[in-house]
């Protein structure tokens, strides 16, 4: 995800309309539109935009390596696994590559399953779910597909209001697509973004909401079309959050840091193992290791 200047004046514009549905009109709703732009300008202020580049992750992870090896063609591997997504997909935030979500997912396959797993990221920062639907373009045009996928996207169709049904529509496809291809998808759905702290009340409230509902929809969409959801905004994981902001949200107070990616891939992990167990015609070994140290 992240947090482009013109998306929290898009949330507050509309977040105005949702909460004053129903009320009375006049200087109620001025008031109430005033401040949510209030609120929109300080999250602009207070979050701004990381344009850094995430750490370049991708490679053959074998259990027990501490550095993945660079694919070419001639690098054996038994598992390709894609995550496409958005900034959190790609790791905006982490310092170094080993806290990239997909570094972390790739390694405790290869842990739990004995397997030497390729990472391959498609995904893009800034990307929302009509994105998606060009990352899987581009893995198509450059080869063969994953064996299995991960999808994390969300929070961006929130900061830029897109419709929660076009959103969750865009996600299936993805997804549909994915599994006609054979491949095994995992999607993280949208994160509870009432956990930012920066975004100030009751903007927080109205994104909270919205990314919530997003959640619930992505969820529905997804487990029809073939895949597996993990809920990414879950009361459990948003308590941790709330819980220590300071450690688990990276300096632009928006997107992970190192601990918040831990945590997010510890939701995402025991799925994915699960599910690559259950696939037919793969030498998975038994291992119970999922995180990797």
């Amino acid at each position: 995800m992240s947090a482009p200047r013109i998306s929290w004046r898009t949330a507050a514009v509309t977040g105005a309309t949702t909460v004053l549905a129903g009320s009375g009109a006049g200087t109620v709703s001025w008031a109430t539109y005033r401040l949510l732009m209030t609120q929109a300008g300080a999250a602009r202020a207070v979050i701004g935009r990381d344009t850094s580049k995430p750490p370049e992750a991708d490679g053959v992870y074998a259990p027990g390596a501490n550095l993945p090896e660079p694919w070419r063609k001639n690098v054996p591997f038994d598992l390709h696994l894609m995550i496409f997504g958005d900034s959190t997909a790609a790791g905006l935030g982490c310092l170094g590559a080993a806290d990239v979500p997909g570094v972390r997912l790739a390694r405790g396959l290869a842990e739990a399953t004995g397997m030497r797993i390729r990472l391959s990221t498609k995904a893009i920062s800034g990307a929302t779910s009509k994105g998606l639907a060009g990352q899987v373009d581009a893995m198509f045009i450059a080869g063969p597909p994953p064996d299995a996928a991960v999808i994390l996207v969300g929070a961006n169709d929130i900061t830029k209001k897109h419709s929660i049904r076009a959103s969750a529509r865009r996600l299936a496809q993805a997804v549909s697509r994915l599994r006609e291809a054979d491949a095994l998808v995992v999607v993280g759905t949208c994160p509870n973004l009432g956990t930012v702290t920066a975004i100030p009340q009751p903007l927080r409230t109205v994104v909270a909401n919205w990314s919530v509902r997003l959640g619930k929809a992505q969820t529905v969409a997804t487990t029809l079309a073939g895949g597996i959801a993990v809920p990414m905004g879950s009361p459990l994981v948003a308590s941790e959050f709330r819980a220590a902001p300071e450690i688990l949200f990276a300096t632009d107070g928006f997107h992970p840091s190192a601990a918040g990616y831990e945590l997010a891939a510890a939701q995402l992990l025991p799925v994915l193992v699960s599910a690559v167990r259950g696939r037919p015609g793969l030498p998975v070994a038994q291992s119970e290791t999922y995180i990797h140290e």
